[in-house]
């Protein structure tokens, strides 16, 4: 299921889902300040693309709390927003329930990407 979940899923919306993640990481590395929430954003934009079979952790300290914060009111909300809505969409039909599933675990990604890995 995982390798054509992923074909699927790119298919259908994991492309634009992960553009806007690659776009966010770009924005975020124009500054120097920014290079390691902007490579943060390109890892998690390989997940965008094919979620599949991949798990995430969180955890983190107090670093990671700032750092979720600053994201949240930078950037972190559109890219939640927008995960929400297209999972929403999925969710309608029962086939698009696993794709809105993955869309929803991205969202909450979008909200805390900083003291989390992806398994």
């Amino acid at each position: 299921m995982g390798c054509l979940g992923n074909l699927l899923w790119f298919i259908f919306g994991g492309f634009i889902m992960g553009m806007s993640w690659f776009i966010a990481g770009i924005v975020w590395c124009i500054t120097i300040v920014g290079i390691p929430i902007g490579l943060q954003c390109f890892k998690f934009a390989s997940l965008s693309f094919f979620p599949f079979g991949k798990e995430v952790v969180y955890g983190g300290g107090a670093g990671s709390v700032l750092l979720n914060i600053l994201w949240i009111i930078f950037s972190g909300l559109p890219l939640a927003i927008e995960a929400v809505v297209i999972g929403v969409i999925f969710s309608i039909t029962i086939v698009g329930i696993p794709f809105g599933l993955q869309c929803f675990k991205i969202a909450k990604l979008a909200l805390m990407p900083f003291g989390s890995s992806v398994v």
